[in-house]
């Protein structure tokens, strides 16, 4: 399906703190009429590119196999090369006690992501539930995969395993957590001032910080600069091809 000039492409971008230099492109870089632009969560954006709600999305890679013609269209992503320090097995008990684990329903790809490390890496068998909203007061809830900023915020889980330093031990690659995908094609016009935009935005972090991270109490600047990888490298896209395979052998 070809895109509909008469319409505006709709863009599903995410507001957490590690896509601000997106959104710094995006707000400030990306020049037209032709396009509008909602922020959601990652799995909200790929509800909307699943149903065809939005034309373009940075969407949780475990969820690209669901998108109608899915097609990255972007040269950046949400990676990690190691340590991401956002996308975290959190736990009040020690790793080796745990037995069941909550998982964050804001991205598809972490909950997958613990279930692929979980079975190949760890030989764990356990037990996922979904997380609800009193996970920091709720005495029930020992462990949890938790993502984005508010794992910088959530202090009574004193056992961390980070996710990503994880993945790496597994299979030596890095970690796409979410790509710029969109279900149909977009005119390559578009695509240019789009990736041009991002560009931007990754070349002035900085800037991004300043405009829209005043409320963020932890060291922004560290975490953009050596937590977020965001060019979508050989050895990147090597890493999302691995993991979808993974996620064909996984038992739900």
């Amino acid at each position: 399906m070809t895109f509909n000039h008469i319409n505006k492409i709709n863009i599903s971008a995410v507001s957490y703190a590690n896509t601000f230099p997106f959104l710094l492109g995006i707000d400030d870089k990306l020049e037209g009429n032709d396009f509008q632009v909602s922020k959601d969560v990652p799995s909200v954006c790929a509800e909307k590119l699943i149903n065809n709600e939005a034309d373009i999305g940075l969407i949780p890679v475990a969820t690209i196999p669901l998108v109608p013609n899915a097609n990255i269209i972007s040269k950046y992503c949400i990676g990690a090369i190691g340590a991401v320090e956002t996308v975290l097995l959190m736990s009040k008990i020690p790793f080796e006690n745990i037995k069941t684990v909550y998982l964050d329903s804001e991205s598809r790809t972490s909950v997958k992501l613990v279930k692929v490390l979980a079975q190949n890496l760890w030989k764990k068998n356990w037990e996922y539930k979904t997380l609800p909203s009193d996970y920091e007061t709720n005495e029930d809830i020992n462990s949890m995969v938790l993502i984005g900023d508010k794992t910088k915020t959530t202090t009574n889980f004193p056992y961390i395993t980070d996710l990503s330093k994880s993945w790496l031990e597994l299979t030596s690659k890095p970690f796409v957590f979410a790509a710029w995908v969109a279900n149909k094609e977009i005119p390559q016009d578009f695509i240019n001032r789009f990736n041009t935009a991002l560009e931007y935005g990754i070349n002035n972090i900085p800037n991004s910080i300043k405009k829209y991270g005043a409320e963020i109490k932890y060291d922004l600047n560290n975490y953009l600069n050596n937590c977020i990888s965001y060019p979508l490298d050989k050895e990147k896209m090597d890493g999302l091809n691995l993991f979808l395979n993974y996620l064909h052998r996984i038992n739900n």
